[in-house]
């Protein structure tokens, strides 16, 4: 082993690491490098330095991802024909500890490579050593996963509460949206602004959909019952007004009976072409289904026609036979939430199901030739 004051005698390669970003080299106490030359002539030089190096992710199964990066070495100024750069060791040349840990990854292994680099200034020798990393799951779980699927959870309370309870259904969903909008601000903002869809994307927003879904099942409920009893409303008014003109009718018929002496009452029913046939009268044709009128024939026959005739089959006219006042479409305000809260969790569930099973079968991936860190 000689003084690193030597290197300034020896020639040494212009290496660089081409998809570095920064980089800077231990000085204390003093430069953290040796050198040592053996009787052969063989030349040992190292140095104690920190890179920063880019590494490309792709996001699209975030936060179950895997992500491969890589560090490469390559002359800057000799080709190929001047320096070659191979691995001395064969896949002992590089060693990973076991005890290298990462907040947020994972490290499975490692691969070494090598490949020459064809550019304008001619070919270049070039190694490369790929890292894939894991990222850990459980910040996510803990900070997202777990609270929106707890805000979910805690929508549907909405559907066990009276449907006469506005303020606490309608407060419930409104603020269980803006908790899920929150949180999906927030998960975002500490992610590079990307423009495809990533699988914690999927996940808040089809919470944020249910959420939602939520606050419109009650605004349905609200409709819902707000037209039935309008119909109701509508229904009562009618068999009101029916009451009263029977009632109008009868009493004008009494009075003009009393004062108009040797009256003849005969009934008439309209028939086809709008001709008036007398019940006694007998036609070929089947008598026609329509609404009888009241008439009144004195001595110079001379017709006065009161009004139509109304009798309880009127009134039944009002409202169709075998139909509920109650339900509108067939549903009930109160089938609706009971429906929901069958059908909301049932469709939570099937999605998570499919969701786990099939990102975390995708995301899977294991990179080719790769030397596992045997951590035991």
């Amino acid at each position: 082993m000689v003084s690193t004051e030597y290197l300034k005698s020896i020639w040494v390669p212009d290496t660089f690491f081409a998809n570095e970003k920064s980089s800077y080299l231990h000085m204390a106490t003093t430069s953290n490098e040796f050198l040592r030359i053996t009787h052969l002539g063989e030349i040992n030089r190292s140095i104690r330095l920190t890179i920063t190096a880019s590494c490309p992710m792709n996001l699209q199964y975030f936060p179950m991802d895997r992500q491969l990066c890589s560090i490469e070495i390559e002359s800057f100024g000799f080709a190929m024909s001047e320096i070659t750069y191979h691995w001395l060791g064969g896949k002992k040349a590089v060693a990973v500890s076991p005890d290298v840990q990462l907040p947020q990854f994972n490290v499975l292994g490692y691969r070494q490579g090598y490949r020459v680099e064809v550019l304008t200034t001619g070919n270049y020798s070039r190694m490369s050593l790929e890292i894939q990393f894991v990222r850990s799951m459980g910040y996510y779980m803990i900070q997202i996963y777990i609270p929106s699927g707890l805000i979910v959870i805690i929508s549907w309370v909405s559907f066990w509460l009276n449907r006469q309870a506005t303020p606490a259904r309608v407060s419930l969903g409104v603020t269980t949206v803006l908790t899920m909008t929150t949180l999906m601000s927030s998960t975002n903002a500490a992610l590079p602004k990307i423009s495809y869809v990533k699988s914690i994307d999927i996940f808040l927003g089809t919470c944020f959909v249910m959420v939602f879904a939520s606050l419109l099942e009650y605004a349905a409920v609200g409709y819902v019952e707000k037209r039935i009893r309008l119909r109701k409303t509508q229904y009562q008014m009618m068999q009101k007004l029916v009451e009263s003109r029977k009632k109008t009718v009868t009493v004008a018929l009494d009075a003009e009976m009393e004062h108009t002496p040797r009256q003849t009452e005969v009934r008439f029913l309209m028939g086809p072409h709008g001709k008036a046939m007398p019940i006694h009268e007998t036609s070929g044709h089947p008598m026609p289904s329509a609404l009888g009128c009241q008439a009144v024939v004195n001595n110079s026959n001379n017709m006065v026609i009161n009004g139509p005739r109304i009798d309880e089959e009127a009134t039944a006219v009002m409202i169709p036979p075998g139909k509920d006042l109650n339900k509108l479409w067939g549903f009930t305000p109160s089938d609706i939430d009971k429906y929901s809260r069958v059908v909301f969790p049932v469709c939570f569930i099937c999605f998570n199901l499919m969701y786990w099973i099939i990102y975390l079968h995708i995301s899977d991936v294991v990179a080719d030739d790769l030397e596992f860190i045997d951590r035991s």
